[in-house]
């Protein structure tokens, strides 16, 4: 993939509209987690040292076209500050005159937050008119919202059309990590897909049986593949009514020589709690009274020896309730298995999804992922194979 990136840019003196995602979680008024703002700094320091004039684009929450305070950027000026360690003045709206007041008094190296552009419905239709309006304050697009740019928004494909554009430094570094996972990945390749329902993720896994070694699959959606088999799934959730289309998956895969991985045995219940009696028993054979509600032992043991023959991961969702203990053992100990032979250089690991960060977080192994996106609905369009457009308006 070739798009231009703000190292090819002059950008001292420029006016810079930067497209970043700072719909970041809040509770009681405080962010509780600043990942996604942390990493943004390193595009921050360089427009900073640059002699850029930054004027930052973001949505947050759902205010449907309309100016609502509770949905305020306001709150973040402070936040922002304290993480990139730079002054950042506040505009009180993202177009009009209290817009370019600000832009037009930036000196060379100063930052402003505009107001919330959800609050414009020209936004999300991507309007022309809030296009022009968006791009009458700049002189340059950069995009660094990799979260966003599933959607063909004013902010997030509209502007790379009415200015010259480029791709942020966390832009570059997610687009390039992907294109190592599946664009031009070093293989084998294996891809662990877990999560409850295949329904939600069908167009994923028809295109990752045309891309991958392995298909290892957890959660909910390997009983509706077990089932699909002959398996006995007891009262696991299952989605039976999806069995002709796993069916047509598991022939697609053999047809590209993939290999999907099911679990070997479970860990089932009678209830879902974590003090509930647990017994592991064969995922061919699971009692009608019992559930799986994690991959068992023979399960890990045989997903390690495949990861070890590999070169590249990609992670999307966990292999079992993990966020009941202790029903996380079988995501954890998939986890540290990749993370491990990520530190001993042994493969690449990617992960994405609101879900898989959570698990990965939870298994103390997300900090040795060689990568983990910040992304959820675009990560799995990634996965798809779609066209994220907000990507392809930066190509060159």
């Amino acid at each position: 993939m070739s798009f231009t990136s703000i190292r090819d840019l002059d950008l001292k003196g420029k006016k810079v509209l930067l497209r970043v995602d700072l719909n970041v979680p809040r509770q009681d008024g405080r962010v509780t987690d600043t990942t996604r703002i942390d990493r943004l700094k390193p595009t921050i320091d360089y427009l900073r040292k640059a002699g850029a004039k930054t004027l930052i684009l973001s949505h947050f929450g759902s205010p449907d076209g309309e100016n609502n305070a509770q949905m305020s950027l306001a709150f973040l000026t402070s936040i922002l500050q304290e993480r990139w360690d730079a002054p950042i003045k506040f505009a009180q709206d993202c177009i009009g005159p209290k817009a370019q007041a600000i832009a037009d008094n930036l000196q060379n190296g100063e930052i402003a937050l505009l107001e919330n552009l959800r609050f414009h419905a020209g936004e999300e239709k991507n309007d022309p008119e809030f296009v022009a309006a968006l791009a009458a304050l700049g002189e340059i697009y950069v995009n660094d919202a990799f979260s966003t740019a599933h959607r063909a928004h004013a902010s997030t494909e509209g502007l790379a059309h009415a200015l010259p554009c480029a791709a942020g430094l966390l832009m570059e570094t997610e687009l390039t990590a992907l294109d190592k996972a599946l664009g031009n990945p070093d293989t084998p390749v294996a891809a662990i897909v877990g999560g409850s329902k295949i329904s939600t993720k069908l167009n994923v896994l028809y295109h990752l049986t045309e891309k991958v070694d392995y298909l290892i699959l957890g959660g909910g959606m390997a009983n509706t593949f077990l089932h699909a088999g002959g398996a006995n799934i007891g009262s696991s959730l299952c989605e039976k009514d999806m069995a002709e289309e796993a069916q047509k998956i598991i022939t697609n895969a053999k047809k590209n020589n993939c290999e999907i991985i099911l679990p070997i045995d479970c860990v089932t219940v009678t209830e879902l709690s974590s003090d509930a009696e647990i017994q592991t028993v064969s995922a061919q054979s699971i009692p009608p009274n019992r559930m799986a509600i994690d991959i068992g032992p023979e399960s890990i043991m045989h997903i390690e020896s495949i990861l070890k023959t590999c070169k590249t991961v990609v992670w999307n969702g966990p292999m079992g309730v993990f966020e009941i203990k202790p029903f996380d053992t079988g995501t954890n100990a998939v986890a540290k298995i990749v993370a491990n032979l990520t530190t001993a250089n042994s493969l690449i690991s990617i992960a994405g999804g609101g879900d898989t960060v959570a698990a990965l977080e939870n298994a103390s192994a997300a900090k040795d992922f060689t990568y983990i996106s910040t992304a959820g609905g675009a990560f799995l369009e990634w996965l798809e194979g779609k066209t994220l457009l907000g990507v392809a308006a930066l190509q060159k």
